[in-house]
């Protein structure tokens, strides 16, 4: 409709206008505000003048602005006739019913003053019968009442008589509440008729009061009474006006020594849960001892409800009393969650304060336990999700610790794999373990954890976060990491002890695993089971971020990675400190064989090649070998030229020849020497190869030979060419490291004349036949 295109309030504001122009007789009484005559707004006011409104618009406005103008007024003028047409039907409807309702309303009234007239006579009628029914029976009625006014006398004159018999009746019985109440209706009438009339009867009555006064007290003050029947003794007590207030403060004391049977033990709850955890025990010690407790805090609660009776200004008293008893449970909860417990031993004991909680604040509502207790209930429940994570972290620190050498027995029994397999398990099964049983916390009914849900899913991801920051510092302690002394067989650990690169690896592996495996299985855990929270604020963002945790433990992994090539490295660098800094190498002897710190730096090898093998997978196949177009030095005979002239006994000539390796290095193909360290086993022994022939080369470079040394030095570097290209799978960057080594040497060598190939092939074939009969698989 075309209606729809004019907006709500102006159709609103044009439906009011219309409403007060047809019902206000003067025009001019709707006018709120005077409007300018000259302005285009006009048009709605009484004053305005058509002549000038189309002068004044066409002046301000083009030909199409006319002619949009124009269309706007058609339907405007067409929306107006159609509610002047609504306004009118509407109006004619509301004509129609009320002529109706008039026509209705003569019809039903026609007859109505006759039946009045009806009802009023026999209103009347009534009436005069009753009057004489009165008047007939009055003098009757009036005798009745006095007889029975007569009666009642009789009867507590009877009961006065007869009250010191009653009295000593219900001393026999020990029925004091009784006794209490006779004499308490009866002392209205002793007080007015005690002195004349009824002056034996109030004596022997007095007497009478006077021996249960005596038995109430005695009751009230004996040990052996429990605190209900004492509070009963006190309530009658001053129902005699006896002065009891006095009797407040050791009542109280009474009812606070009451309290240490009230308390729940640690033993208690201990064996309460394991009772519970055990199918074979049965239920009956558990119902048996969680009904009697319940039992005594029954009538604890039932002794506060009479304390209160009697002493109604205690309630403070009362209150901080309560609270007292809540707080002790919550003390007891406390130190019971810092042990290992699991969830649903927790709830046993929370479920067991939450019925306390209520038997008390059904006598004692204004101490607000529910809410106390909530409060209370929320810093134990934090403090064992806290402690649950806790004693997750040892676990995966006491699996780590198992990584042991002190002895080759030791090592074999708990080896990395073995290790490595065990922290995964503990890492993953353990952090599995935690949110099952925390999801019991979720699934329990109990009104206490239903009202802090949302505060145990915001505890259990703020937990995991913050339990795998903690792990993180924990591999780096672990790692020595975050110690600054140095040992010879590495980095100063967590207790003391030197580091071991075994665990350094495995901690390494560990950090890739929590990276790919574990922290993609929790946060599916966490958003199927833990979903929801928000009790911490979303201003605080997400509790628990997985993206934040895999960047954490990817540079960790990263990080002992290096840390366990620079340890393996720092071994090798002290064997090669001794070496190099033990002979004169200006007075070296001629070489006669390999030197042993070759045999020494294989082994070193070999054992991080053991551990690598047990922990990193193996990578692409690869290797990478260098032609001889591209000088290599890889075997004495590789450039027969080169030994030609190194074999010349002139030392000019020798000087010479070095200046063109030096040229020749400057054309030979670039061999990128370290690239990035990969988890794979060719890789780490590959940089470790390398970071140890570095050093190697930097050991060199400080020293000064002689010709043997130089000789030596290239003696035991030739011999190493063949395990070191069998181990590593850059064969070429590893090559073109030993040639540095051997040019540093000559550099630093004042007559640097290399052995003669034969004797060079000599020595080096007598070392490799001693080495295979020594290591048999591999040489």
């Amino acid at each position: 409709m075309e209606t729809d295109d004019v907006p709500l309030d102006d159709k609103a504001k044009r439906m009011r206008d219309l409403l007060s122009s047809f019902y206000a007789p003067d025009p001019s009484s709707t006018d709120n505000a005077p409007s300018n005559p000259g302005t285009l707004d006009a048009i709605n006011t009484t004053s305005f003048d058509a002549d000038q409104y189309m002068n004044l618009l066409i002046q301000k406005s083009n030909l199409e602005a006319l002619l949009q103008r124009h269309v706007e007024m058609a339907a405007e003028i067409k929306n107006i006739d159609t509610d002047l047409q609504m306004l009118v039907y509407e109006n004619y409807n509301k004509f129609i019913s009320a002529t109706d309702a008039i026509k209705r309303m003569k019809t039903n009234i026609v007859g109505m003053e006759a039946n009045m007239e009806q009802l009023l006579d026999k209103i009347m009628s009534v009436q005069s019968k009753s009057d004489g029914v009165n008047t007939s029976l009055f003098e009757k009625r009036e005798r009745v009442e006095k007889l029975h006014r007569t009666r009642n006398l009789l009867r507590k004159v009877q009961f006065i008589y007869d009250l010191p018999t009653r009295l000593e009746k219900c001393i026999e019985a020990e029925a004091y509440v009784d006794a209490v109440k006779f004499y308490t209706g009866a002392m209205p009438i002793f007080k007015a008729y005690g002195d004349s009339s009824f002056q034996d009867c109030k004596q022997a009555s007095e007497e009478a009061i006077a021996v249960i006064v005596k038995n109430l007290q005695g009751k009230l003050f004996s040990d052996s009474e429990s605190i209900q029947a004492r509070a009963e003794a006190a309530v009658l007590l001053k129902q005699l006006d006896f002065p009891v207030d006095s009797l407040q403060v050791k009542l109280l004391e009474k009812l606070e020594q009451s309290l240490g049977d009230l308390q729940l033990k640690t033993n208690d709850i201990e064996n309460a849960s394991m009772e519970s955890n055990d199918p074979k025990q049965g239920k009956v010690s558990d119902s048996v001892h969680i009904t009697a407790h319940e039992g005594s805090v029954r009538g604890f609660a039932e002794a506060i409800s009479a304390y209160r009776v009697i002493f109604p200004e205690s309630e403070e008293q009362l209150i901080k009393l309560v609270q007292d008893v809540v707080v002790k449970h919550f003390e007891t909860t406390e130190q019971y969650v810092k042990g290992r417990i699991s969830s649903a031993n927790l709830m046993c004991v929370l479920r067991t304060i939450w019925t306390d909680v209520l038997l008390m604040d059904e006598v004692l509502s204004e101490a607000v336990l529910p809410v106390f207790s909530l409060e209370a209930a929320q810093i134990a429940l934090k403090q064992h999700v806290a402690s649950t994570f806790n004693y997750l972290l040892q676990d995966i620190s006491d699996a780590l610790l198992r990584v042991t050498v002190s002895s080759k027995e030791a090592a074999e029994e708990h080896s990395l794999q073995v290790a490595l397999e065990a922290s995964k398990k503990a890492v993953l099964q353990g952090s599995m373990d935690v949110l099952l049983d925390f999801r019991q916390l979720l699934d329990d009914d109990l009104q206490l954890l239903v009202q802090l849900r949302d505060f145990i899913i915001d505890w259990v991801q703020e937990g995991f976060q913050d339990f795998f920051r903690a792990l993180y510092d924990r591999f780096l302690l672990l790692s020595g990491r975050n110690s600054s002394s140095r040992q010879d067989q590495g980095l100063t650990g967590a207790h003391g002890e030197k580091v071991l690169a075994g665990l350094v690896l495995v901690l390494a592996q560990l950090s890739v695993f929590i990276e790919q495996t574990v922290i993609p299985r929790i946060t599916e855990e966490i958003a199927a089971s833990f979903s929801g929270g928000g009790a911490r604020g979303y201003e605080n963002g997400p509790a628990f971020v997985p993206g934040v945790i895999c960047r954490i433990f990817r540079s960790a992994g990263e990080r002992l990675l290096h840390h366990y090539i620079n340890m393996r490295t720092q071994k090798v660098s002290t064997l090669l400190r001794k070496r190099f800094t033990t002979p004169n190498w200006v007075k070296h002897k001629e070489p006669r064989e390999v030197h042993m710190f070759v045999d020494l730096f294989l082994q070193e090898l070999k054992e991080s090649a053991s551990e690598v093998k047990q922990i990193l997978p193996q990578g692409l196949a690869r290797k990478h070998w260098r032609s001889d177009s591209n000088g290599s030095t890889a075997s004495s005979r590789s450039n027969q030229l080169r030994d030609d002239k190194m074999t010349r006994s002139n030392t000019q000539r020798a000087r010479s020849q070095l200046l063109e390796t030096h040229l020749a290095k400057l054309f030979k193909q670039k061999v990128e020497i370290f690239t990035k360290v990969e988890y794979t086993q060719e890789s780490v022994v590959t940089t470790t190869v390398k970071l140890c022939l570095k050093s190697l080369q930097e050991f060199v470079r400080l020293q000064t030979f002689n010709r043997s040394g130089f000789q030596q030095i290239q003696l035991d570097i030739q011999f190493l060419r063949t395990p070191l290209k069998e181990t590593v799978e850059d064969e070429a960057a590893v090559d073109f490291l030993l040639d540095e080594v051997i040019v540093a040497a000559s550099e630093r060598c004042l007559d640097p004349i290399p052995l003669e190939p034969p004797i060079l092939d000599r020595l080096i074939q007598a070392k490799l036949a001693k080495w295979k009969e020594q290591n048999p698989i591999s040489p």
